[in-house]
Order: C-alpha cells, then sequence, then structure tokens
C-alpha cells in the first residue's frame, strides 16, 4: 500500500476562511490545519461566536456554501460583524480526493 502524501494548496488571501454550512453545526477553517478548524452550533450566540473567533483570527474575508436556506442567518451574522462574504457553489469547491466530510469541505483555502 501505498502511503498518501500531503499536499498543501497555495493560499491566495491569508485573511480569509471557509465554512462548511450545515443544518446542526458550521465548521469554519482559517487555515489548512487540523487545529485551524473550529466547529459551531446554529443558533444566534453560536453565529456571534463564530464571526468573533474569525476577527480574532484575523480574518475579513469568509467563502461558504450556500446550502438550501441555512446559510442565511449565518450570512447575516457576518455582515454585521464587519466581514466580507462571498457564497460559493459546493459543486466548484468538491475537488477532494477521498471521502467527502464536512470538515473536508471547509478546509478547501482556495476557494477564494
Amino acid at each position: 500500500m501505498t502511503k498518501k502524501k500531503k499536499v498543501s494548496l497555495e493560499v491566495n488571501n491569508p485573511n480569509s476562511a471557509a465554512i462548511e454550512v450545515g443544518t446542526r453545526f458550521h465548521f469554519a477553517a482559517v487555515g489548512q490545519a487540523k487545529e485551524d478548524i473550529c466547529e459551531f452550533g446554529v443558533y444566534s450566540e453560536d453565529l456571534k461566536a463564530l464571526a468573533g473567533w474569525l476577527l480574532e483570527n484575523k480574518v475579513d474575508t469568509v467563502a461558504m456554501e450556500s446550502t438550501g436556506t441555512y446559510w442565511q442567518n449565518l450570512y447575516i451574522a457576518l455582515q454585521e460583524a464587519g466581514l466580507k462574504v462571498t457564497l460559493v457553489n459546493g459543486k466548484f469547491a468538491k475537488n477532494i480526493d477521498g471521502k467527502k466530510t464536512d470538515v473536508k469541505d471547509c478546509s478547501i483555502s482556495d476557494w477564494m
């Protein structure tokens, strides 16, 4: 069996983050390492905490997948926090080898 080589993607905007929007949880990534990913709930206080965490990490631009209607409250919370939010089509962001997971989806740092 050959061992898979980890390849780091080129960072286009170091002050950006990616969010995988879910029905019960949102996963946000401010980098490509496992410790750069954080899970948040979907309630108002969770969305404010997510926005605060992004600002603490010097993020000013966010890309997130527009899943159903679940993205709308998050979008508003992020904009109110002063973040520039870009909605992306999940079809164009799913170029990862292996099994799809929310954590892998949010760590795609070349969405922007």
